[in-house]
């Protein structure tokens, strides 16, 4: 039977029926996995964010005028009518990167709602180290974009 609460063993089934830890040995290169993977996430979620940063950087789009951002006000029409951005190899890829950042954080979750304390800590420890390795300067950068025409 599954645990609905948090407990402190060595037995624990993590994600799958076949990976099921037995001795201390298995539950703590289990815990290093997961541990290993928390920390991965953040550091996808860092090339994710720099992905996107840099895609927009290099991204040149000609000023607008009033008449046109006026068309595309609303939400719906700019962005599937071509108003928004537009459908770029750099915005697949980007979406890309979200889908398995996505795919990595949903096990992560799983694999903590095993309610084993052991796993819970490992991947919370792995996410703060995770931030502090690779996204913890993040709060220094801001990115502003001048969209004002300079028109005369």
């Amino acid at each position: 039977m599954m645990h609905m609460t948090f407990y402190w063993g060595k037995k624990v089934t993590i994600l799958f029926d076949s990976w099921k830890t037995d001795s201390w040995t298995s539950y703590f290169l289990s815990l290093l996995a997961c541990f290993l993977v928390s920390v991965f996430y953040q550091y996808m979620e860092d090339r994710r964010l720099r992905f996107k940063l840099l895609s927009l950087k290099t991204q040149k789009s000609p000023p607008s005028s009033i008449e046109s951002a006026a068309l595309n006000s609303s939400l719906l029409f700019s962005k599937f009518s071509g108003g928004g951005r537009k459908w770029s190899a750099s915005r697949f890829a980007g979406a890309i990167l979200f889908g398995v950042n996505s795919a990595i954080g949903y096990l992560l979750m799983l694999a903590i709602m095993s309610f084993n304390a052991g796993v819970f800590i490992a991947v919370v420890v792995g996410l703060a180290i995770g931030y502090l390795l690779f996204r913890g300067g993040d709060e220094d950068v801001v990115v502003v974009e001048d969209n004002s025409c300079a028109c005369s």
